[in-house]
């Protein structure tokens, strides 16, 4: 958990003190934190994170999302500790209201692919430990403000599900899997 602080003071420093950002290309690096609802009966469970990508344009770009959940499914009397680590590439499209310089809202829709690892250790009479990656896919939607050139905050909500592959020979599937939670996220931005 030290060394993803650590990560992410590094790149706010490096991002606040670099030059700005060509009119083309629209960089932005986000430090959030948020929590993931697993279903309805779930009161959510922390998460920490970064997302960093650009914008060509202001309107279409990429974005690369990191999150780490350190008690994925909360309190339990099966397991003594869950995590969730998460990393997608994503596609966002976004509309800049304002412009893509100085004080501007944006809202963004945004999809991509990626890999989710969790790991469990159960408690009773046998100490047991699983972890298992899977791929994921994750959709959602938010808003980019920026109160300068540099500086905003951006929330946002993405639903995330694992895929599964129901004939091993066959290559990956899209087919759903078991795991699906929301997550709901807000942090500061640098661009």
């Amino acid at each position: 958990m030290r060394l993803f602080i650590k990560i992410c003071a590094i790149g706010a420093a490096i991002v606040s003190v670099a030059g700005p950002v060509p009119a083309f290309a629209d960089g932005y690096f986000t430090p959030w934190i948020g929590a993931n609802i697993v279903d309805s009966r779930d009161e959510g469970s922390r998460a920490y994170g970064v997302t960093t990508g650009y914008m060509g344009g202001g309107v279409f770009g990429f974005e690369g999302d990191f999150s780490y959940a350190p008690d994925f499914l909360g309190t339990s009397t099966v397991f003594r500790s869950t995590s969730a680590i998460t990393g997608t590439g994503d596609v966002i499209l976004g509309v800049p209201i304002g412009g893509t310089h100085g004080a501007s809202v944006r809202p963004f829709v945004t999809g991509g692919l990626g890999l989710i690892r969790t790991h469990s250790e159960s408690e009773g009479v046998l100490d047991l430990s699983n972890a298992t990656n899977s791929f994921c896919y994750e959709l959602g939607g938010g808003m980019m403000g920026f109160f300068s050139q540099h500086f905003g905050v951006r929330g946002d909500v993405r639903y995330v599900r694992t895929l599964r592959d129901e004939d091993l020979f066959s290559g990956v599937d899209l087919t759903a899997g078991r795991l699906k939670f929301w997550r709901v996220s807000g942090g500061v931005t640098f661009r």
